[in-house]
């Protein structure tokens, strides 16, 4: 780990405001996954976050933004996160996000298969669109016209819109987790 973690007692006024913002937001938003140490201070994206609240603050309201006017169902945003964190080898994003897919019931098959980079073959045709779409995205270039055409005639150009900046603010988040060499914390 590259920042080291601030404890609460160490923030400074701007920093507080945010953590503080953040720690209500993880506690409806985030709770399947470890995202604190004993002391309070926060981990995964959210101390590097910390330690530049200025840039913080703002994918923080990006992220909130995206959770609060998500219309996508959720197994078709994990899936494209889990993408993302696949293609990036972002260990705490995978971590966090299997952990939100097995409480929601998805396969362990379906999960170790996406975590190494393919393509399961169970998809029905949303959660398959979300994989390729993600898959696409997240190794760059022009997102194929015909993949967006499916996207489209499957999620409208609102559910559209939204998973791509999806990918786009977990491509973000896995840069930043990656970056800053993010621990996975043990699973209890």
């Amino acid at each position: 780990m590259r920042l080291p973690l601030i404890p609460p007692a160490d923030l400074s006024p701007e920093q507080r405001a945010l953590y503080d913002d953040m720690r209500k937001g993880i506690a409806s938003n985030f709770n399947a996954f470890k995202v604190e140490r004993e002391d309070g201070a926060l981990m995964g994206p959210w101390n590097p976050w910390l330690h530049e609240p200025g840039i913080g603050k703002a994918i923080w309201d990006l992220t909130l933004a995206m959770t609060k006017n998500a219309t996508l169902p959720d197994h078709v945003r994990q899936i494209a996160i889990l993408v993302v964190g696949a293609r990036f080898d972002a260990a705490y994003e995978l971590y966090a996000h299997i952990a939100v897919a097995e409480r929601e019931g998805m396969p362990a098959e379906r999960l170790a298969t996406m975590v190494a980079d393919l393509k399961p073959p169970d998809l029905a045709k949303d959660e398959s669109v979300a994989f390729d779409m993600a898959y696409a995205l997240s190794r760059g270039g022009t997102l194929p016209e015909p993949l967006y055409r499916l996207s489209i005639a499957t999620f409208g150009q609102h559910g559209t819109n939204e998973l791509i900046y999806l990918v786009g603010l977990y491509g973000l988040v896995s840069v930043t987790l990656n970056g800053f060499n993010v621990p996975v914390p043990e699973r209890e």
